[in-house]
């Protein structure tokens, strides 16, 4: 196996461990917001979420191995670096949110509205990142064809989850005081 394969199977690894992490975090999140009497809203797309989030590690290995997708150094130095803004800029959002954080929706609002950390210029900073994490990842090693699918496929399901989350956060008065008149995902130029 080549260097670069083994690298890069080593970091889709690592991805898969953080992700579990990250769910970790959320349930102690969920717990935190469920003794303070917020409940978990129903999102029928929650499964399809996290399906696709293995179904990238997953199909990013399988098609740089059976494909033999060559590492290009400028495509993947170009993508690693969007990959590393994007998990800073996810895992910023996540220390800015603190409890409100987790990967279901639930509507926590009612305990205030966070607008420090990224949230200063956006409303949904770490959607944006998991979108260029979920489509830079592949195009590290040149997985072309899961970095499509995923996007694609990923693009559909924040559609509906964002939609799902700001008919919920939009019922609350301080959330549109503090976050109607900010951009989805980049901020305003001035």
């Amino acid at each position: 196996m080549e260097l670069s394969v083994a690298c890069y199977l080593a970091l889709l690894a690592l991805v898969a461990v953080e992700r579990l992490a990250e769910v970790r975090i959320s349930l102690r999140h969920q717990r935190t917001l469920a003794q303070r009497g917020i409940a978990k809203r129903p999102d029928p797309r929650f499964r399809w979420m996290v399906i696709l989030h293995g179904a990238v590690l997953v199909g990013a290995a399988v098609e740089v191995v059976v494909l033999r997708r060559p590492f290009l150094f400028s495509l993947g130095s170009l993508m690693a670096l969007l990959f590393v803004l994007a998990t800073a800029l996810r895992w910023w959002s996540i220390r800015s949110l603190g409890a409100h954080w987790n990967v279901e929706v639930m509507d926590s609002a009612a305990l205030g509205v966070v607008s420090r950390g990224p949230y200063r210029w956006v409303r949904h900073p770490n959607y944006l990142a998991v979108f260029v994490e979920m489509t830079a990842l592949p195009l590290i090693h040149t997985a072309w064809i899961t970095a499509l699918t995923g996007t694609v496929a990923n693009a559909w399901i924040l559609r509906h989850r964002i939609a799902l989350e700001e008919s919920w956060l939009e019922s609350h008065p301080d959330y549109r005081t503090t976050m109607a008149a900010k951009p989805r995902f980049l901020p305003k130029p001035f």
